[in-house]
C-alpha cells in the first residue's frame, strides 16, 4: 500500500520505556515520516521537545491501562500532558461504568471531549473490544460518536487481544464519517496493517512501525 507510513502512529507503552527509547522512537518517527509517536505521560515533555516543529503528532494516554480512574483525576491527567505538549489524548473509556450500565461513562467522556478541543487537540477512545461483544462493541462506539470525539480506538495493548478486522468493519458500520478508527493491539506485520485500513481503520497504533514499513 502506498504511504502506508502515514497511517502508523508509532508507540511504546512498556513500563520500562527508558530515555533511550523515546530517542529512538521519535527517530523512527523522523526517519519513517510516521503520522505520530504515542509514548506514556512521563515523556510527553521530553518527546514534545524533541519532535519539535515536525510535522509528528505528539500522543500520549490517560486513564491508561484500565481505565476506572475518577474523571477528575482524568481531567487533570489531559490538562498535564497538554500542557507538556501533546496534540492527541488516548481515554481508555470506564468499562466498569459501561458494564454497569450507567449514563456516567458518556459524561464523562463529554467532558474530556470539551476539554480537548479547547485545546485544539484531538480525543481517541479506548474501548478495549477484547472485553466487548458485537452489540457492546456498537453500542460503545455510537457513544462515543455521541460524546464527540475524534476517533474511536480498539486497544489499549494489555487485554487478551488487539486489534481485529471483524470489529473494525462492525465499527465502521456504525460510526459517522466523521468519527475515525483507531486500529490497535498485536499490529506486527504489513499484511495485518493493510488488512485494517480496507476494512476501514484510519489510523494504526503499533510497536512495529518500523518493521511494517520496511517489508518487502
Amino acid at each position: 500500500m502506498k504511504d502506508l507510513h502515514k497511517y502508523i502512529e508509532q508507540t511504546n507503552l512498556k513500563p520500562t520505556m527508558t530515555a533511550e527509547d523515546v530517542d529512538i522512537l521519535v527517530q523512527e518517527a523522523i526517519d519513517y515520516n510516521f503520522r505520530g509517536i504515542c509514548v506514556p505521560p512521563f515523556w510527553v515533555k521530553k518527546a514534545a521537545r524533541e519532535i519539535e516543529n515536525r510535522d509528528i503528532q505528539m500522543v500520549t494516554v490517560v486513564g491508561f491501562p484500565l481505565g476506572y480512574q475518577m474523571t477528575e483525576a482524568k481531567i487533570r491527567e489531559i490538562e498535564v500532558a497538554i500542557d507538556n505538549g501533546a496534540d492527541e489524548l488516548d481515554i481508555v473509556m470506564n468499562m466498569s461504568a459501561f458494564k454497569t450500565g450507567m449514563p456516567w461513562t458518556k459524561i464523562e467522556l463529554a467532558k474530556c471531549s470539551k476539554l480537548i478541543h479547547e485545546h485544539s487537540c484531538i480525543m481517541k477512545v479506548i474501548i478495549e473490544t477484547a472485553y466487548l461483544n458485537n452489540e457492546e462493541i456498537e453500542v460503545a462506539s455510537k457513544l462515543c460518536a455521541d460524546a464527540g470525539v475524534d476517533f474511536v480506538k480498539t486497544s489499549t495493548g494489555f487485554a487478551p487481544s488487539g486489534a481485529q478486522v471483524e470489529h473494525i468493519r462492525l465499527m465502521r458500520s456504525v460510526l459517522p464519517s466523521q468519527v475515525r478508527i483507531k486500529a490497535s493491539g498485536g499490529v506486527k506485520t504489513k499484511a495485518q496493517a493493510i488488512e485494517l485500513i480496507q476494512a476501514g481503520a484510519d489510523r494504526i497504533g503499533t510497536s512495529s512501525g518500523k518493521e511494517i514499513v520496511k517489508e518487502d
